[in-house]
């Protein structure tokens, strides 16, 4: 394109953390089009960064200060001995988890919260209030998969909850128990923190204009 290019990012991950709905914005005066631009980054980009769409915004547009919410899902294996093709995509744990015990753990979390209790030391400079909008676990087979809809996420937060989650799922700890730690606002009350590959941004929410 020719100029300085500023790109911001709707989400930061942390690393091992994949993403099949990240968004990312820039300002330019190009006057290549939309499909233009679009091909010509999947031309020079990695093969595991695809773009998949490329819209022309109205200005200002910025893809991280628009954004309305997130979704995430957490992908846990839990076979006896692990799937080698989602080795990458979930953490495995293979003894039984209790999904009823964890859906009952987690339902404790909706509403807006102080959320320092799941938050890691990095990030305990902003405000620790979420609204968690939505949390679900659904089990197919072997694996389970751990959805959280929130306007937005604290440092790790997704992954210290799952990782809170499964202590419950595993009969290590009582479902009111995530209510506890919840109330507490204390990280060391908490369970550890669940592997970064397991991880999934599935969505950034925008309002309709």
């Amino acid at each position: 394109m020719g100029d300085p290019i500023r790109v911001v990012g709707a989400s930061r991950t942390d690393a091992g953390v994949h993403a099949l709905g990240q968004v990312a914005s820039l300002v330019t005066t190009s006057t290549l089009s939309a499909a233009s631009v679009h091909a010509a980054l999947n031309a020079l980009l990695p093969a595991a960064v695809r773009v998949l769409r490329v819209d022309e915004m109205t200005a200002p547009f910025d893809a991280r200060r628009a954004a309305a919410g997130k979704r995430y899902g957490y992908l846990i294996d839990n076979g006896p001995v692990a799937m080698p093709l989602t080795l990458r995509y979930a953490w495995h744990v293979r003894t039984p988890l209790d999904q009823p015990a964890m859906t009952a753990a987690l339902a404790r979390l909706r509403g807006r919260h102080d959320f320092s209790a799941f938050c890691a030391a990095p990030g305990r400079d902003r405000e620790p209030t979420c609204t968690l909008r939505a949390l679900r676990v659904v089990r197919r087979k072997r694996y389970l998969l751990v959805l959280l809809s929130a306007d937005s996420f604290l440092h790790h937060m997704v992954r210290n909850i799952v990782g809170s989650a499964v202590e419950v799922g595993l009969g290590l700890r009582a479902p009111e128990w995530i209510g506890e730690v919840l109330a507490g606002r204390d990280r060391t009350l908490a369970g550890p923190t669940a592997p970064a590959h397991g991880l999934i941004l599935v969505r950034v929410m925008y309002r309709r204009p």
